[in-house]
Parts: C-alpha cells; sequence; structure tokens
C-alpha cells in the first residue's frame, strides 16, 4: 500500500471490548490481540476487505469504507420506498456479475420473484443479524440470501458464517410468528456455461483450465466438471467457437456492452473515453456505484469475473472501435480470490502489450493491481489515467464501428 492509502477498515479502540470475536473469525488471520497493549488490530494488508469482522462485533467496533450497517438500512429503505416492494434478495459478489441474472437464479430454484429490492454485496457473510430483523421491522416481509456454495466462497467462510446466522435467525423469527419462509437460502456458484453443439473438439479448454474442471473425452467433446469448476474465465478466452463462457461475462454481450457505449461517447463533448475492466475483487464502489467516480467523465467500467477472464481482444478491439484509452484493475498476486493459474493472465498481458506497442497504442493501456483495502485509491488511479490520455492526441486508428 502506498503511504497516502486510507484503511478501509479500522477498530475504534475507544469502543472496543477486547472480545476477540473478530480475531476468532476472520478467514485471513488479519485481526491480532497485542496482549502487552491489549489492544486488538488489523493487520491491513493481510485484510481482504470481506467485511465479515464488522458484521460479528457486538459493540459495532469495527468501521468500515463499505457496506457498513447504516449504509445497507438507509439503502433498503429508499429502494423499497422507491420500487415498491417488500422483498430484498442479497446477493454475493461472486455468484452475481453487475449484469444481475438474478430472477434467472430464483426461477431454477422454483422461486417466482420479479419486483424485488437488490443489495449485491462482497460477501454473504458480510450480513449481521441485526440488520435482517432491522430489515423485516421496516417493512420487508422477505428476504432471500444468494450464497455461494461452501467450497466456492472466496472468501472461505463467508457462506458457512452467513448461513448459521440465517438459521438462528429463522428460529427466533419463527417463535415470534413469523412464516417459515421469510428468510430463504439460495446456494449458487457461477460456473461456465457449454454449448456442446459450438465445439470443435480443440480440447484448448482442456489445457488451460487452471482447476482441472474439464476432462478430455476419447471419442466426444470435453466434459466439464462442474464440482470443479471456479468460473475464472480462463477456458473461455481460449475457445475459438465461444462454446464455453461464463454467464454474465460472454464475449458478445461485452463487446455490444461497450461498442455501444464508444458510440455513444464519442458523440458527447469531445473529452477522451475511457474503458476499464476491473476484477470484481480489486474494486467495490465503482462496480456497484459507477457514479461515485466516473461522474462527469466519458468513461464506462465493466467488471470481469477475474484477471484470467480479463480477454486481451477486448483491449485491442475497444482502443480500434473509439476508445481513447483502456485501464485495467486486477488483484495483485496474493489477494487474488482464484490463484491457481495466475501465469495464464500474466503471459495474457505479455501477448496483449507487444501486440499494443506494434499497433502504436501501448501508451493508451495501463494495467493496475488495486484492492478495496485501500479507499479511494481506485478513483486516484483513473483521475491519473484519464488525466494522461485526455493530454494525448486522438489514436489515429479508431474505426468508425466496432468489430
Amino acid at each position: 500500500m502506498s503511504e497516502k492509502c486510507f484503511a478501509a477498515v479500522e477498530i475504534n479502540q475507544d469502543l472496543c471490548s477486547r472480545c476477540c470475536v473478530c480475531h476468532s473469525i476472520c478467514p485471513f488471520e488479519a485481526i491480532n490481540y497485542d496482549r502487552e497493549k491489549d489492544r486488538v488490530e488489523i493487520d491491513i494488508q493481510k485484510c481482504q476487505v470481506c467485511g465479515i469482522c464488522a458484521s460479528a462485533c457486538p459493540v459495532a467496533a469495527i468501521e468500515i469504507a463499505y457496506y457498513d450497517y447504516e449504509q445497507l438500512v438507509d439503502y433498503v429503505e429508499c429502494a423499497r420506498k422507491k420500487m415498491n416492494s417488500d422483498t430484498l434478495v442479497l446477493m454475493c459478489r461472486g455468484n452475481s456479475p453487475s449484469t444481475c441474472e438474478v430472477e434467472e437464479i430464483l426461477a431454477d430454484q422454483g422461486l417466482n420473484i420479479k419486483n424485488y429490492v437488490p443489495l449485491r454485496l462482497p460477501c454473504s457473510g458480510r450480513v449481521p443479524t441485526d440488520f435482517i430483523f432491522k430489515t423485516l421491522s421496516s417493512g420487508v416481509k422477505n428476504i432471500v440470501s444468494i450464497q455461494c456454495e461452501d467450497k466456492f466462497c472466496r472468501y472461505k467462510e463467508g457462506t458457512k458464517i452467513n448461513a448459521r446466522r440465517f438459521q438462528l435467525s429463522k428460529n427466533v423469527l419463527k417463535q415470534l410468528g413469523f412464516d417459515e419462509n421469510t428468510l430463504t437460502v439460495v446456494k449458487y456458484s457461477r460456473k461456465a456455461v457449454y454449448k456442446t453443439e459450438e465445439c470443435v473438439g480443440c480440447d484448448k479448454c482442456v489445457f488451460i483450465c487452471p482447476y482441472n474442471a474439464i476432462k478430455a473425452e476419447p471419442f466426444s467433446t470435453p466434459r466439464i466438471v462442474y464440482e470443479d469448476c471456479v468460473g475464472c474465465g480462463a477456458c473461455a478466452l481460449v475457445c475459438p467457437h465461444k462454446a464455453i463462457e461464463v454467464k454474465g461475462y460472454e464475449f458478445d454481450n461485452v463487446l455490444q456492452r461497450y461498442g455501444q457505449a464508444a458510440k455513444a461517447m464519442k458523440a458527447r463533448n469531445g473529452q477522451p473515453a475511457v474503458l476499464v475492466f476491473s476484477c470484481q475483487w480489486s474494486e467495490f464502489s465503482a462496480l456497484d456505484n459507477p457514479n461515485s467516480v466516473l461522474a462527469g467523465k466519458n468513461a464506462l467500467i465493466l467488471e470481469v469475473p477475474c484477471f484470467k477472464g480479463m480477454d486481451p481482444v477486448h483491449v485491442v478491439n475497444a482502443l480500434e472501435c473509439g476508445f481513447d484509452g483502456v485501464m485495467g484493475v486486477v488483484c495483485a498476486a496474493e489477494d487474488c480470490k482464484l490463484s491457481e493459474g495466475r501465469d495464464i493472465a500474466e503471459r495474457n498481458m505479455v501477448v496483449l502489450k507487444d501486440v499494443l506497442k506494434k499497433k502504436g497504442l501501448l501508451n493508451r493501456f495501463e494495467l493496475f493491481e488495486l484492492s478495496p483495502r485501500c479507499e479511494g485509491e481506485f478513483k486516484a488511479k483513473f483521475e491519473s489515467f484519464y488525466q494522461k490520455i485526455a493530454a494525448m492526441p486522438k489514436p489515429a486508428m479508431a474505426k468508425a464501428e466496432v468489430r
């Protein structure tokens, strides 16, 4: 972290009771009790900003920059009135992309919910028990929590923690006379989607999958072992016929989103157009609330499931179809939630930079390793990159239409 970094998670020592609940519950061993100083302290370098500690603190002594209790309550109350809905759907960042095919996920579980208040969080373990009761007392009648399957939780213990809290809450609500369906848990983990009719059996996906979740078959197309698939997107990048894609991050859909944005931005006020690809774990605020960072700028931010899912083709194509600059934001190696196969992504970047250099576009692309643990760092990097692009002349090879 830089010296100017403002830690996104801190302990208010005046409120801390030294109960060490946070120490016992932290999945990353980032919280320690110093007996000599009689202080509970956070090692911010290890912290992953999952928020599990803040949600477990009995005296609200842990202050967190994102999705704190008051922010969550205010959001639900405002959204409920605006949308006129009495159903709250909590979504883990790992199982719900920004495009949010929530209704499809719910329908697969036999839940026909159309009008609801969506609340996307870094981890389901971030939800404190008192938030559940607060929202129910404010007018919400049903809460659905879409949780990652236990073994696929990006924060190790978040799903298990939330499941226990929901069960305890259900037991209390039952005694208070609430309907048993007031709280509903849905287990779902995002996987690769395989269209076998498009597959030519080249087996590239078999060789590239860092989790050995794709198996070659002697007389047929490869087989995905969904019990092992983590939805990182590495296979999608090498499939020549787009037979494997990660739902919510399909190549054509991503292409369409930034292609349409490029056309609109070029018709605006002459400001540079910048596209940002961001790993969903390296930045929170700009992904869930783009206006908090991008307001007033000709800029678009698109989420990718992992560094391995950041397609170099999109970077080149975005620059050729009208964007003046492309910025990539990924986790550092020590923070990667899907660390297996990171070398694949790093090799992709080497090839990408070589291609951009040959096209004379290398200075229009930058890759940053960032973390939400450092509040405001993304905004600072974006502002710096945007000003850099604004000072450059328009790229000579911009095209009128997206390829």
